[in-house]
C-alpha cells in the first residue's frame, strides 16, 4: 500500500500511498467494541483473557473500525495500532529498536524494503495457512502479502480536452516542447510514491538512460513536490493546480468517483500506464522479531487474509486483494490493472536504491 481529491479532503484518509503521512511515533491503541466483547466471551463455554497484540503499521492503514471490532470480539484480542509514519520511517524504527521490539507484528513492508527487512533481521517467518495459500502475487522472504497496487502517472481528462492535446504514448514524449510544464512528480528522497517511479524508469529504462531521461525532463519543465498531497491536492490541474499529469495510483479514479459529492458514472481522472512508468508495490505483513503474542498475531494475519478485509480495503486503502476470486466493488470498475508494470528483485533495489536517490537528486534538483 494506494489516492485522490474528494471531498472535505476525506479521501486524504484512505490514499494508499502509506506512505505520504509521516505520522511520527504516535501510537493508537483502539479497543473497540467493549460491550459486545464482553457479551461474547460470556457466552463462550471457557473464559479468554483479553490480551494486548501490537501491530505496527504505515501511516495509511485503515480498516472499517466496526471490522476490527468483530476481530476483538470473537478473539478476545485487543489491537493496538501503532502508526509508525511511512513504510520506510516504519522500517527504520524497528531497525533502531531490534533489541526491545516496539511491536508484536508489523503491517505494510513491501517489495521495496523486504530484501532490507530480512538483511537487517528484524522479521520472523510465519508459516500458518496464510503464507501458503495461493494468492494473486507474492512477496519473497518473511513477509505474507496482503495487497498490491500499482504507482503510475494519472491525468486530468478536462484539461487534456480542452487544450485538445493528444496524450503522451510514451515517457519519451514528456520530453517535447508540447507536454513543458505539465508534469508533477514527488520527490524521491522523500516520498514513497516517487521513490516508486524513480525505480520504475531505471528498472525499465537501464540506469543510464533512466537519468538522462530525468534530466531531459528537468529541462522541460518538471515540477517536484515534496510528497503525495501537495503533488495531488495543490499542483494537480484537477483539483486546482497547473499540471495536468501527477505520478499517483492505479485505484487514484476509483477513489475520485468513491468521494464525489456529485453522482458520477465515469471518473475524471484515468492512469496512464507508460512503458517504465508502471511500479507494482506489492505489501504484506510480519512477524517481529522477539515480539511477544505470537498466537495472537498468527490469528491477525490470518484475519488481514480473510475474505471481509480483503474485500473492504479496496476502498479504505484503495489497494487491490490478493486472495483470489474476491468481490470487487463496483467502484472499482475504474481502477484499472496495467498488463505490463515494472517489478523489480527486491534485493536489487535495497543493494541501488540509496544511490539510485542521490543520483536522481543530483539530476533533478541541484
Amino acid at each position: 500500500m494506494g489516492l485522490s481529491l474528494m471531498a472535505v479532503r476525506l479521501f486524504k484518509r484512505s490514499q494508499p500511498a502509506f506512505f505520504e503521512r509521516m505520522d511520527g511515533m504516535l501510537r493508537r491503541t483502539f479497543s473497540f467494541g467493549a460491550t459486545v466483547l464482553a457479551a461474547t466471551l460470556a457466552l463462550t463455554t471457557h473464559s479468554v483473557s483479553a490480551q494486548e497484540l501490537r501491530v505496527l503499521v504505515h501511516g495509511s492503514f485503515s480498516l472499517p473500525k466496526p471490522l476490527l471490532a468483530e476481530f476483538e470480539a470473537q478473539s478476545g484480542i485487543k489491537l493496538g495500532i501503532i502508526k509508525g509514519g511511512d513504510a520506510g520511517e516504519m522500517l527504520n524504527k524497528l531497525i533502531l529498536t531490534r533489541a526491545h521490539p516496539i511491536a508484536d507484528m508489523v503491517f505494510g513492508i513491501d517489495n521495496m524494503l523486504v530484501a532490507k527487512a530480512d538483511a537487517a533481521q528484524v522479521l520472523d517467518a510465519y508459516t500458518g495457512p496464510a503464507a501458503t495459500r495461493n494468492a494473486t502475487v507474492t512477496l519473497k522472504g518473511s513477509v505474507v502479502p496482503v495487497d498490491y497496487g500499482y504507482v503510475t502517472l494519472n491525468y486530468d481528462k478536462a484539461w487534456f480536452a480542452k487544450h485538445g492535446l493528444a496524450l503522451p504514448t510514451t515517457l519519451e514524449d514528456l520530453t517535447k516542447p508540447a507536454y513543458r510544464d505539465l508534469l508533477v512528480v514527488q520527490n524521491a528522497a522523500t516520498s514513497s510514491p516517487g521513490f516508486a517511479f524513480l525505480v520504475a524508469t531505471v528498472s525499465g529504462m537501464g540506469e543510464q538512460a533512466a537519468f538522462d531521461w530525468w534530466a531531459r525532463m528537468r529541462a522541460n519543465g518538471l515540477k517536484v513536490a515534496k510528497g503525495w498531497s501537495e503533488a495531488y491536492y495543490t499542483e494537480f490541474s484537477r483539483n486546482g493546480g497547473s499540471r495536468p499529469l501527477v505520478v499517483s495510483y492505479a485505484s487514484s479514479p476509483a477513489a475520485e468517483v468513491f468521494y464525489s459529492k456529485e453522482k458520477l458514472t465515469e471518473s475524471p481522472t484515468a492512469s496512464l500506464f507508460l512503458k517504465s512508468g508502471v511500479m507494482r508495490q506489492v505489501e504484506g505483513v510480519a512477524l517481529v522479531r522477539g515480539g511477544q503474542q505470537r498466537e495472537a498475531a498468527g490469528r491477525f494475519i490470518e484475519f488481514l487474509r480473510s475474505a471481509a478485509v480483503q474485500e473492504a480495503m479496496q476502498t479504505t486503502m484503495w489497494m487491490f486483494p490478493v486472495e483470489p476470486a474476491i468481490t470487487r466493488p463496483d467502484v472499482m470498475r475504474h481502477a484499472s490493472e496495467p498488463i505490463q508494470f515494472e517489478d523489480p528483485s527486491p534485493d536489487l533495489v535495497a543493494a541501488k536504491g540509496a544511490d539510485w536517490v542521490s543520483r536522481w537528486t543530483r539530476v533533478v534538483l541541484k
